[in-house]
């Protein structure tokens, strides 16, 4: 989505470009200006280390190094470019190799980054007021590494990779830098894509969830159902495949856009296909079954019966019609939570109508 400038009654978007367009370079710019103002990446961190490498055999080094109020060291790699190459595999390596860090190693890390920087401060003071301790806790440093990639934008092969890290028991913040043109000035637009900024205080909640996914897919024949919440108003007793339905209808009725929708779901790691079917036009119920029919493969299920097409079950966008899959199972309550997350606005809720 573009930036808009508000002129008189009209808004126009301002031209993307890119950072390289203007001689911005990954260390001498980005990096330098990061470290000195690391709280628009995320606050409440600290910069304790830059271009670090300490570790034998290895010409490998870490953007930005940094510690949360969790005492969890935060490895930073940054790219300008609009797809971020390999940097989440990168940044697995750097954080592996920093686990092993000891608070004393760190005070002295962090020294060498405070003489090299000018700053006037003394690191193991400096930490322990950080991490408002009074004295160092071994037993509670860098119990975990996080991961803070931050680019001008992340191809879909690295956002699914890292969704699935996620997933798996990691943390890793995904964090664009898009670049834009305002008259002779650079705009940089900074933005959490993930988690999206709505989903940090949903995130214990959704890997409980998730967890309970994962017993669930262990009987193939689990035909649980759920009843839906939306702004007071109950839907129970639902399949996986209404409880999704019901979901995305809440979501466009508060101002998604079927494409957003759309691409939500198709940048989770479970779903590899289309959940829409998309026609051009905006069509009426009578039509869609028509382009169904003409779709139809002569199979045992007519096409149109694995859709959402029923007359009034259709959406529509910018003169096209989205037809949703009614083909769920694996990774619905995933979906389910990451639609809640990114578009419910607090209101849509769910659970087991056995619960």
């Amino acid at each position: 989505m573009p930036i808009f400038q508000l002129q008189n009654d009209r808004l126009i978007a301002l031209q993307q470009t890119r950072f390289e367009n203007h001689a911005v370079y990954e260390r001498s710019h980005l990096q330098n200006i990061i470290k000195n103002q690391i709280d628009v990446l995320l606050p409440d961190i600290l910069v304790i280390a830059e271009e670090f490498g300490d570790w034998d055999e290895s010409r490998r080094r870490i953007d930005l190094l940094a510690i949360d109020k969790d005492a969890k060291l935060v490895v930073i790699e940054l790219k300008r470019t609009e797809d971020g190459g390999h940097m989440e595999l990168q940044a697995i390596r750097y954080a592996a190799m920093v686990s092993t860090l000891t608070f004393e190693r760190l005070v002295t890390v962090f020294g060498d980054y405070i003489e090299a920087n000018n700053l006037d401060y003394e690191p193991r003071e400096k930490l322990l007021e950080f991490l408002g301790w009074s004295e160092p806790d071994e037993d509670s440093f860098a119990q975990d590494v996080r991961i803070i990639l931050a680019s001008a934008d992340f191809s879909k092969e690295l956002t699914t990779s890292v969704l699935w890290l996620n997933d798996n028991g990691l943390e890793i913040t995904c964090i664009r830098m898009r670049p834009y043109l305002y008259g002779n000035e650079l705009l940089v637009d900074i933005q959490s894509v993930i988690p999206v900024p709505e989903a940090s205080d949903y995130q214990i909640k959704i890997r409980e969830k998730r967890q309970r996914e994962r017993t669930a897919r262990t009987n193939s024949n689990d035909r649980t159902q759920y009843d839906l919440t939306v702004d007071g108003v109950v839907y129970p007793e639902l399949s996986k495949r209404w409880l999704i339905y019901r979901i995305v209808r809440a979501c466009v009725d508060k101002g998604a856009k079927p494409s957003q929708v759309h691409e939500l779901i198709n940048n989770l790691p479970q779903y590899s296909r289309n959940v829409f079917q998309i026609f051009e036009g905006e069509l009426t119920d009578a039509e869609v079954q028509t382009k169904f029919e003409e779709l139809d493969t002569g199979g045992q299920i007519h096409r149109s019966k694995r859709y959402f097409s029923r007359p009034g079950e259709c959406f529509h966008e910018d003169g096209n019609t989205y037809v949703l899959s009614n083909q769920w199972g694996n990774g619905t309550l995933e979906t389910a939570d990451a639609l809640i997350v990114a578009f419910g606005q607090n209101a849509i809720t769910y659970a087991s109508s056995t619960e």
